[in-house]
Protein backbone atom coordinates (compact mmCIF):
# COMPACT_ATOMS: atom_id res chain seq x y z
CA UNK A 1 0.00 0.00 0.00
CA UNK A 2 2.68 2.37 0.96
CA UNK A 3 4.48 1.57 -2.32
CA UNK A 4 1.58 2.34 -4.68
CA UNK A 5 0.78 5.63 -2.60
CA UNK A 6 4.45 7.17 -2.67
CA UNK A 7 4.21 6.04 -6.67
CA UNK A 8 0.79 7.79 -6.87
CA UNK A 9 2.25 10.96 -5.33
CA UNK A 10 5.17 11.02 -7.69
CA UNK A 11 2.81 10.27 -10.67
CA UNK A 12 0.55 12.95 -9.40
CA UNK A 13 3.88 15.40 -8.79
CA UNK A 14 5.00 14.65 -12.49
CA UNK A 15 1.26 15.32 -13.63
CA UNK A 16 1.43 18.51 -12.37
CA UNK A 17 4.34 19.87 -13.09
CA UNK A 18 3.43 19.28 -16.40
CA UNK A 19 0.79 20.93 -16.42
CA UNK A 20 2.13 24.46 -15.06
CA UNK A 21 5.26 24.24 -17.56
CA UNK A 22 2.59 24.04 -20.20
CA UNK A 23 0.46 26.72 -18.59
CA UNK A 24 3.06 29.04 -18.58
CA UNK A 25 4.10 28.72 -22.23
CA UNK A 26 0.99 29.43 -22.56
CA UNK A 27 1.33 32.35 -20.66
CA UNK A 28 4.15 33.77 -22.01
CA UNK A 29 3.62 34.61 -25.47
CA UNK A 30 0.76 36.87 -23.85
CA UNK A 31 2.73 38.86 -21.84
CA UNK A 32 5.24 38.99 -24.61
CA UNK A 33 2.81 40.69 -26.70
CA UNK A 34 1.27 42.49 -24.10
CA UNK A 35 4.40 44.00 -23.15
CA UNK A 36 4.98 44.30 -27.23
CA UNK A 37 1.98 46.48 -27.02
CA UNK A 38 2.82 48.34 -24.04
CA UNK A 39 6.45 49.65 -25.40
CA UNK A 40 4.84 50.54 -28.59
CA UNK A 41 2.76 52.82 -26.96
CA UNK A 42 5.83 54.12 -24.72
CA UNK A 43 7.92 54.85 -27.42
CA UNK A 44 4.96 56.71 -29.75
CA UNK A 45 3.90 58.63 -26.62
CA UNK A 46 3.34 62.39 -27.69
CA UNK A 47 2.98 61.34 -31.26
CA UNK A 48 0.48 63.56 -31.91
CA UNK A 49 0.37 62.60 -35.68
CA UNK A 50 -0.19 58.80 -34.83
CA UNK A 51 -3.81 57.70 -35.98
CA UNK A 52 -5.41 54.95 -34.44
CA UNK A 53 -8.42 52.85 -35.25
CA UNK A 54 -10.68 50.27 -32.80
CA UNK A 55 -13.09 47.70 -33.14
CA UNK A 56 -14.12 47.13 -29.62
CA UNK A 57 -16.43 43.64 -30.69
CA UNK A 58 -13.09 41.86 -32.06
CA UNK A 59 -10.83 43.32 -29.17
CA UNK A 60 -7.90 44.83 -31.89
CA UNK A 61 -6.45 48.42 -32.40
CA UNK A 62 -4.50 49.55 -35.92
CA UNK A 63 -2.02 52.04 -35.40
CA UNK A 64 -0.62 53.86 -38.79
CA UNK A 65 0.59 56.96 -40.10
CA UNK A 66 -2.14 58.15 -42.11
CA UNK A 67 0.54 59.94 -44.57
CA UNK A 68 2.55 57.09 -44.77
CA UNK A 69 0.11 54.34 -45.81
CA UNK A 70 -2.61 53.65 -49.04
CA UNK A 71 -5.59 55.09 -47.97
CA UNK A 72 -7.53 53.15 -50.28
CA UNK A 73 -6.16 49.86 -49.59
CA UNK A 74 -6.97 50.54 -46.22
CA UNK A 75 -10.12 51.69 -46.45
CA UNK A 76 -10.76 47.96 -48.29
CA UNK A 77 -9.25 46.01 -45.61
CA UNK A 78 -11.32 48.34 -42.80
CA UNK A 79 -14.46 46.84 -45.19
CA UNK A 80 -13.52 43.53 -44.80
CA UNK A 81 -12.92 43.64 -40.86
CA UNK A 82 -16.33 45.14 -40.09
CA UNK A 83 -18.04 41.77 -42.20
CA UNK A 84 -16.22 39.26 -40.02
CA UNK A 85 -16.68 38.09 -36.21
CA UNK A 86 -14.68 37.31 -33.60
CA UNK A 87 -14.66 33.96 -34.61
CA UNK A 88 -13.27 34.50 -37.84
CA UNK A 89 -11.09 36.66 -37.10
CA UNK A 90 -7.88 34.68 -36.81
CA UNK A 91 -8.09 33.07 -39.96
CA UNK A 92 -8.81 36.31 -41.70
CA UNK A 93 -5.24 37.61 -40.36
CA UNK A 94 -3.00 34.03 -40.90
CA UNK A 95 -3.64 34.91 -44.64
CA UNK A 96 -0.32 35.16 -45.95
CA UNK A 97 -0.39 39.20 -46.96
CA UNK A 98 -0.01 39.87 -43.25
CA UNK A 99 3.00 39.77 -41.34
CA UNK A 100 3.45 38.40 -37.58
CA UNK A 101 5.23 40.39 -35.60
CA UNK A 102 8.06 39.10 -33.27
CA UNK A 103 9.82 41.94 -31.65
CA UNK A 104 9.56 45.41 -31.75
CA UNK A 105 12.44 46.48 -33.67
CA UNK A 106 10.37 44.71 -36.55
CA UNK A 107 6.93 46.52 -35.68
CA UNK A 108 9.32 49.82 -35.35
CA UNK A 109 10.47 49.12 -38.75
CA UNK A 110 7.05 48.38 -40.23
CA UNK A 111 5.05 51.33 -38.74
CA UNK A 112 7.91 53.30 -39.70
CA UNK A 113 8.42 52.18 -43.23
CA UNK A 114 4.15 52.65 -44.22
CA UNK A 115 2.80 49.72 -42.99
CA UNK A 116 -0.25 49.70 -40.48
CA UNK A 117 0.27 47.32 -37.08
CA UNK A 118 -2.63 45.56 -36.13
CA UNK A 119 -2.58 44.87 -32.68
CA UNK A 120 -4.83 41.61 -30.96
CA UNK A 121 -5.54 40.82 -27.25
CA UNK A 122 -2.07 38.73 -27.68
CA UNK A 123 -0.80 39.31 -30.90
CA UNK A 124 0.68 41.92 -33.86
CA UNK A 125 0.52 42.00 -37.23
CA UNK A 126 2.03 44.28 -40.29
CA UNK A 127 -0.27 45.03 -42.88
CA UNK A 128 1.73 46.29 -45.53
CA UNK A 129 -0.34 49.09 -46.75
CA UNK A 130 2.76 51.13 -48.16
CA UNK A 131 1.74 54.59 -50.24
CA UNK A 132 3.31 53.63 -53.71
CA UNK A 133 3.29 57.09 -55.14
CA UNK A 134 6.36 58.92 -55.30
CA UNK A 135 8.84 61.05 -57.69
CA UNK A 136 8.23 59.80 -61.30
CA UNK A 137 11.10 57.89 -63.42
CA UNK A 138 12.98 61.06 -65.18
CA UNK A 139 16.26 61.88 -66.86
CA UNK A 140 19.21 62.86 -64.82
CA UNK A 141 19.90 66.14 -64.47
CA UNK A 142 23.20 66.02 -62.81
CA UNK A 143 24.21 63.64 -65.27
CA UNK A 144 23.86 64.23 -68.94
CA UNK A 145 22.98 61.56 -71.39
CA UNK A 146 23.46 61.88 -74.87
CA UNK A 147 23.32 58.43 -76.50
CA UNK A 148 22.65 56.39 -73.71
CA UNK A 149 18.96 55.44 -71.34
CA UNK A 150 17.32 58.14 -69.95
CA UNK A 151 16.24 57.21 -66.78
CA UNK A 152 17.52 57.50 -63.42
CA UNK A 153 17.14 56.80 -59.94
CA UNK A 154 14.04 57.77 -57.60
CA UNK A 155 13.76 58.19 -53.87
CA UNK A 156 12.03 54.60 -53.97
CA UNK A 157 14.60 51.86 -53.23
CA UNK A 158 11.92 49.50 -54.69
CA UNK A 159 12.10 51.49 -57.90
CA UNK A 160 15.82 51.81 -58.04
CA UNK A 161 16.11 47.97 -57.15
CA UNK A 162 13.25 47.41 -59.91
CA UNK A 163 15.48 49.27 -62.20
CA UNK A 164 18.37 47.18 -61.78
CA UNK A 165 16.16 43.96 -61.78
CA UNK A 166 15.32 44.76 -64.94
CA UNK A 167 18.88 44.97 -66.66
CA UNK A 168 20.51 42.30 -65.25
CA UNK A 169 17.93 39.17 -65.94
CA UNK A 170 20.36 36.58 -63.70
CA UNK A 171 19.65 34.63 -60.24
CA UNK A 172 23.48 35.37 -59.70
CA UNK A 173 22.64 39.09 -58.94
CA UNK A 174 22.37 39.11 -54.93
CA UNK A 175 21.06 41.66 -52.33
CA UNK A 176 22.15 42.07 -48.69
CA UNK A 177 20.03 44.38 -46.77
CA UNK A 178 21.71 46.54 -43.81
CA UNK A 179 20.58 49.60 -41.68
CA UNK A 180 22.58 52.32 -40.54
CA UNK A 181 21.93 55.39 -38.02
CA UNK A 182 21.22 54.51 -34.82
CA UNK A 183 17.73 56.53 -35.03
CA UNK A 184 17.14 56.97 -38.69
CA UNK A 185 17.70 52.88 -39.43
CA UNK A 186 17.51 53.51 -42.69
CA UNK A 187 17.59 50.36 -45.02
CA UNK A 188 21.28 49.76 -47.64
CA UNK A 189 20.97 47.38 -49.72
CA UNK A 190 24.52 45.90 -51.35
CA UNK A 191 24.37 44.40 -54.50
CA UNK A 192 26.83 41.84 -56.23
CA UNK A 193 26.82 39.25 -59.09
CA UNK A 194 27.79 36.35 -57.51
CA UNK A 195 30.94 34.73 -58.75
CA UNK A 196 32.04 38.44 -60.51
CA UNK A 197 32.21 40.58 -57.31
CA UNK A 198 34.96 40.12 -54.41
CA UNK A 199 33.64 38.33 -51.10
CA UNK A 200 36.91 40.35 -49.68
CA UNK A 201 35.64 43.40 -50.96
CA UNK A 202 31.90 42.60 -49.79
CA UNK A 203 32.66 41.56 -46.72
CA UNK A 204 34.97 44.81 -46.29
CA UNK A 205 32.20 47.10 -46.95
CA UNK A 206 29.54 45.35 -45.02
CA UNK A 207 32.05 45.73 -41.80
CA UNK A 208 32.11 49.59 -42.38
CA UNK A 209 28.40 50.45 -42.98
CA UNK A 210 27.60 48.21 -39.93
CA UNK A 211 30.40 50.12 -37.68
CA UNK A 212 29.28 53.41 -38.29
CA UNK A 213 27.37 54.68 -35.00
CA UNK A 214 25.46 57.75 -36.01
CA UNK A 215 21.85 58.57 -34.98
CA UNK A 216 20.77 59.72 -38.70
CA UNK A 217 22.86 59.63 -42.51
CA UNK A 218 20.05 61.16 -45.00
CA UNK A 219 21.68 60.12 -48.08
CA UNK A 220 24.10 58.26 -49.93
CA UNK A 221 26.53 60.88 -50.38
CA UNK A 222 26.42 61.44 -46.81
CA UNK A 223 27.08 57.61 -46.19
CA UNK A 224 30.18 56.98 -48.24
CA UNK A 225 32.25 59.98 -46.21
CA UNK A 226 31.52 57.52 -43.21
CA UNK A 227 32.82 54.77 -44.54
CA UNK A 228 35.93 55.93 -47.11
CA UNK A 229 39.89 55.09 -46.07
CA UNK A 230 41.12 58.98 -46.21
CA UNK A 231 38.29 61.12 -44.97
CA UNK A 232 40.77 64.36 -45.29
CA UNK A 233 41.19 63.67 -48.99
CA UNK A 234 39.89 66.67 -51.64
CA UNK A 235 39.03 63.33 -54.33
CA UNK A 236 36.34 61.44 -53.91
CA UNK A 237 36.56 57.53 -52.98
CA UNK A 238 33.12 56.30 -53.71
CA UNK A 239 31.90 56.95 -57.45
CA UNK A 240 27.75 57.95 -57.12
CA UNK A 241 25.60 58.13 -59.97
CA UNK A 242 22.36 58.33 -60.40
CA UNK A 243 21.72 56.32 -63.25
CA UNK A 244 20.82 52.51 -63.40
CA UNK A 245 22.98 51.63 -66.35
CA UNK A 246 26.15 53.04 -64.63
CA UNK A 247 25.48 50.93 -61.74
CA UNK A 248 24.62 47.45 -63.62
CA UNK A 249 28.12 48.05 -66.13
CA UNK A 250 30.01 48.49 -62.67
CA UNK A 251 28.29 45.36 -61.60
CA UNK A 252 29.72 43.32 -64.17
CA UNK A 253 32.71 44.93 -63.65
CA UNK A 254 33.37 43.58 -60.28
CA UNK A 255 32.02 46.13 -58.37
CA UNK A 256 30.00 46.11 -55.04
CA UNK A 257 26.96 48.95 -55.55
CA UNK A 258 24.57 50.14 -53.02
CA UNK A 259 22.05 52.00 -52.68
CA UNK A 260 19.72 53.96 -50.07
CA UNK A 261 16.50 54.10 -49.14
CA UNK A 262 15.01 57.52 -49.70
CA UNK A 263 17.99 59.04 -51.51
CA UNK A 264 17.93 58.83 -55.72
CA UNK A 265 22.16 57.75 -55.39
CA UNK A 266 23.67 54.84 -55.39
CA UNK A 267 27.41 54.06 -54.95
CA UNK A 268 30.21 51.43 -56.47
CA UNK A 269 32.95 49.94 -54.86
CA UNK A 270 36.27 49.53 -55.51
CA UNK A 271 37.03 52.57 -58.01
CA UNK A 272 40.08 54.22 -58.88
CA UNK A 273 40.02 57.81 -60.31
CA UNK A 274 39.84 56.86 -63.74
CA UNK A 275 36.39 55.62 -63.02
CA UNK A 276 35.56 59.23 -62.44
CA UNK A 277 36.79 60.03 -65.81
CA UNK A 278 34.31 57.42 -67.60
CA UNK A 279 31.04 58.17 -69.27
CA UNK A 280 28.36 55.77 -70.21
CA UNK A 281 28.56 57.73 -73.92
CA UNK A 282 31.64 56.35 -74.27
CA UNK A 283 30.60 52.90 -74.58
CA UNK A 284 27.47 54.24 -77.15
CA UNK A 285 29.28 55.08 -80.10
CA UNK A 286 32.92 54.03 -82.20
CA UNK A 287 35.73 53.16 -79.94
CA UNK A 288 38.15 55.59 -82.04
CA UNK A 289 35.70 58.56 -80.98
CA UNK A 290 35.21 57.30 -77.52
CA UNK A 291 39.19 57.35 -76.94
CA UNK A 292 39.16 60.69 -78.00
CA UNK A 293 36.88 62.35 -76.00
CA UNK A 294 38.73 60.15 -73.44
CA UNK A 295 42.03 61.71 -74.38
CA UNK A 296 40.31 65.38 -74.35
CA UNK A 297 39.06 65.14 -70.60
CA UNK A 298 42.74 64.28 -69.31
CA UNK A 299 43.36 67.41 -71.64
CA UNK A 300 41.51 69.36 -69.86
CA UNK A 301 42.16 68.31 -66.14
CA UNK A 302 45.58 69.53 -67.11
CA UNK A 303 44.14 72.98 -68.37
CA UNK A 304 42.28 73.23 -65.30
CA UNK A 305 44.90 72.85 -63.40
CA UNK A 306 47.33 74.72 -64.49
CA UNK A 307 46.77 77.11 -67.53
CA UNK A 308 45.96 79.87 -64.62
CA UNK A 309 48.90 79.07 -62.73
CA UNK A 310 51.40 79.27 -65.90
CA UNK A 311 49.77 82.42 -66.48
CA UNK A 312 51.15 83.73 -63.09
CA UNK A 313 54.13 82.47 -63.22
CA UNK A 314 54.84 82.93 -66.75
CA UNK A 315 53.82 87.12 -66.27
CA UNK A 316 55.73 86.59 -62.92
CA UNK A 317 59.15 85.13 -63.01
CA UNK A 318 59.26 83.81 -66.51
CA UNK A 319 58.75 86.51 -69.15
CA UNK A 320 61.45 84.61 -71.27
CA UNK A 321 58.25 81.67 -72.39
CA UNK A 322 56.21 84.29 -73.88
CA UNK A 323 56.29 84.71 -77.51
CA UNK A 324 57.89 87.81 -79.26
CA UNK A 325 54.84 88.68 -80.79
CA UNK A 326 52.88 88.67 -77.55
CA UNK A 327 55.04 90.52 -75.84
CA UNK A 328 53.47 94.07 -76.65
CA UNK A 329 50.17 92.93 -76.14
CA UNK A 330 50.64 91.52 -72.54
CA UNK A 331 52.57 94.23 -71.59
CA UNK A 332 49.64 96.92 -72.65
CA UNK A 333 47.10 94.64 -71.07
CA UNK A 334 49.12 94.94 -67.77
CA UNK A 335 50.67 98.06 -67.77
CA UNK A 336 46.68 99.63 -66.18
CA UNK A 337 46.46 96.54 -63.71
CA UNK A 338 47.84 97.46 -59.85
CA UNK A 339 47.98 94.38 -58.54
CA UNK A 340 50.67 91.70 -59.17
CA UNK A 341 49.56 88.70 -61.37
CA UNK A 342 48.72 86.36 -58.24
CA UNK A 343 45.96 88.42 -56.91
CA UNK A 344 44.57 89.42 -60.13
CA UNK A 345 44.23 85.95 -60.94
CA UNK A 346 43.13 84.66 -57.45
CA UNK A 347 40.25 87.66 -57.47
CA UNK A 348 38.94 86.34 -60.84
CA UNK A 349 38.63 82.34 -60.00
CA UNK A 350 37.13 83.56 -56.76
CA UNK A 351 34.32 85.67 -58.39
CA UNK A 352 34.08 82.91 -60.98
CA UNK A 353 33.28 80.66 -58.08
CA UNK A 354 30.79 82.82 -56.68
CA UNK A 355 29.32 83.10 -60.43
CA UNK A 356 29.18 79.66 -60.61
CA UNK A 357 28.07 78.92 -57.04
CA UNK A 358 25.10 81.65 -57.57
CA UNK A 359 24.01 80.38 -60.90
CA UNK A 360 23.72 76.69 -58.99
CA UNK A 361 21.82 77.98 -56.44
CA UNK A 362 19.27 79.91 -58.01
CA UNK A 363 16.03 78.91 -60.43
CA UNK A 364 17.09 77.58 -63.74
CA UNK A 365 16.14 80.45 -65.69
CA UNK A 366 17.26 83.00 -63.30
CA UNK A 367 20.72 80.88 -62.55
CA UNK A 368 21.30 81.08 -66.15
CA UNK A 369 20.83 84.71 -66.48
CA UNK A 370 23.13 85.57 -63.46
CA UNK A 371 25.76 83.30 -65.11
CA UNK A 372 26.02 85.13 -68.54
CA UNK A 373 25.42 88.53 -67.76
CA UNK A 374 27.11 88.60 -64.62
CA UNK A 375 30.18 86.77 -66.59
CA UNK A 376 29.88 89.63 -69.35
CA UNK A 377 29.06 92.30 -67.22
CA UNK A 378 31.48 92.30 -64.37
CA UNK A 379 34.31 91.16 -66.77
CA UNK A 380 34.37 93.91 -69.03
CA UNK A 381 33.76 96.24 -65.74
CA UNK A 382 36.95 94.77 -64.00
CA UNK A 383 38.90 95.76 -67.90
CA UNK A 384 37.74 98.83 -67.62
CA UNK A 385 38.23 99.84 -64.44
CA UNK A 386 41.93 98.67 -64.13
CA UNK A 387 41.73 95.56 -61.86
CA UNK A 388 42.44 92.97 -64.72
CA UNK A 389 43.85 91.99 -67.63
CA UNK A 390 42.24 91.18 -71.01
CA UNK A 391 43.98 87.83 -71.05
CA UNK A 392 43.32 86.84 -67.63
CA UNK A 393 39.89 86.72 -68.55
CA UNK A 394 40.64 84.94 -72.08
CA UNK A 395 42.86 82.40 -69.55
CA UNK A 396 40.31 82.03 -66.85
CA UNK A 397 37.60 81.56 -68.76
CA UNK A 398 39.26 78.62 -70.45
CA UNK A 399 39.92 77.06 -67.24
CA UNK A 400 36.43 77.00 -66.44
CA UNK A 401 35.17 75.91 -69.45
CA UNK A 402 37.48 73.21 -68.95
CA UNK A 403 36.09 72.05 -65.62
CA UNK A 404 33.15 71.66 -67.49
CA UNK A 405 34.19 68.51 -69.41
CA UNK A 406 34.83 66.31 -66.46
CA UNK A 407 32.18 63.74 -66.25
CA UNK A 408 31.95 63.52 -62.26
CA UNK A 409 30.31 66.35 -60.78
CA UNK A 410 32.49 65.23 -57.22
CA UNK A 411 36.03 65.38 -59.53
CA UNK A 412 35.29 68.82 -60.81
CA UNK A 413 34.63 70.38 -57.36
CA UNK A 414 38.19 68.51 -55.92
CA UNK A 415 40.00 70.07 -59.50
CA UNK A 416 38.53 73.39 -58.60
CA UNK A 417 39.61 73.65 -55.17
CA UNK A 418 43.32 72.50 -56.15
CA UNK A 419 43.67 75.02 -58.55
CA UNK A 420 43.96 77.69 -55.89
CA UNK A 421 46.41 75.56 -54.48
CA UNK A 422 48.75 76.06 -58.02
CA UNK A 423 47.92 79.35 -58.37
CA UNK A 424 49.42 80.32 -54.98
CA UNK A 425 52.58 78.10 -55.45
CA UNK A 426 52.94 80.07 -58.89
CA UNK A 427 52.93 83.04 -57.82
CA UNK A 428 55.63 82.67 -55.04
CA UNK A 429 57.93 80.05 -56.81
CA UNK A 430 57.23 80.38 -60.52
CA UNK A 431 57.25 77.21 -62.65
CA UNK A 432 59.44 75.51 -59.83
CA UNK A 433 56.42 75.47 -57.84
CA UNK A 434 54.01 73.86 -59.93
CA UNK A 435 56.69 71.61 -60.45
CA UNK A 436 56.13 70.36 -56.79
CA UNK A 437 52.90 71.11 -56.45
CA UNK A 438 52.43 67.66 -59.06
CA UNK A 439 54.63 65.84 -57.64
CA UNK A 440 52.94 66.27 -54.34
CA UNK A 441 49.21 65.79 -56.01
CA UNK A 442 50.91 62.63 -57.41
CA UNK A 443 52.25 61.37 -54.42
CA UNK A 444 49.05 61.66 -52.69
CA UNK A 445 46.89 60.12 -55.52
CA UNK A 446 49.20 57.38 -55.37
CA UNK A 447 48.93 56.62 -51.65
CA UNK A 448 45.28 56.65 -51.76
CA UNK A 449 43.28 53.43 -51.79
CA UNK A 450 39.54 52.52 -52.22
CA UNK A 451 38.60 49.74 -50.14
CA UNK A 452 41.91 48.51 -50.31
CA UNK A 453 42.18 49.27 -53.97
CA UNK A 454 44.98 51.29 -55.77
CA UNK A 455 43.60 55.09 -56.43
CA UNK A 456 45.91 54.94 -59.24
CA UNK A 457 45.36 51.37 -61.09
CA UNK A 458 46.20 50.47 -63.29
CA UNK A 459 48.96 53.55 -63.34
CA UNK A 460 50.48 52.74 -60.16
CA UNK A 461 50.82 49.34 -59.53
CA UNK A 462 51.04 49.68 -63.27
CA UNK A 463 49.49 46.87 -65.45
CA UNK A 464 49.45 47.36 -69.29
CA UNK A 465 47.02 45.33 -69.96
CA UNK A 466 44.12 47.60 -68.30
CA UNK A 467 45.12 50.62 -70.19
CA UNK A 468 42.76 50.19 -73.30
CA UNK A 469 39.71 49.81 -70.47
CA UNK A 470 40.88 53.04 -68.29
CA UNK A 471 42.77 55.50 -70.00
CA UNK A 472 41.47 54.62 -73.56
CA UNK A 473 38.02 52.79 -74.93
CA UNK A 474 39.22 49.97 -76.39
CA UNK A 475 36.83 47.94 -79.32
CA UNK A 476 34.76 45.54 -77.87
CA UNK A 477 36.10 42.83 -79.84
CA UNK A 478 38.82 42.97 -78.15
CA UNK A 479 37.42 42.94 -74.19
CA UNK A 480 35.49 39.54 -74.81
CA UNK A 481 35.43 38.70 -71.18
CA UNK A 482 36.45 39.79 -67.56
CA UNK A 483 40.29 39.57 -66.97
Amino acid sequence: MRKNRNRFLKDFKLQRSIEISNASEKVEPKLAKEGLLQQFKNNFTNSSDLSVTEFPNLTIKIYYFSYLINKDHYEQFLSKLRCITIEELQPFLTHSEFRLLSDFSELEEAILSGSAILFTEQKAYELPFKEGKGRSISPSETETVILGAHDSFVESVDVNLSLIRKRVLSSQLKTIKLHVGNKSKRSVYLLYIEGVASDKDLEEIKKRILSIQKDGITDTNMLVQFIDEYPNSPFPQFYTTERPDVVVYKLFEGKVAGIMDNSPYAFCTPVSFFDFMESMDDFSQRWFVGTFIKIIRYIAILVTLLFTALYVSVTTYHYEMIPQALLPTLQESRSKVPFPPVLEALFLEFLLELLREAGARLPTKVGQTIGIVGGIVIGQAAVQAGITSNILIIVVAASAIASFVVPSYLLSGSIRIIRFGFIILSGFWGNIGIVFGMAILIIHLSTLTNLNSPYLMPISPMYPKFFKYTLIRGPFKKKAGRE
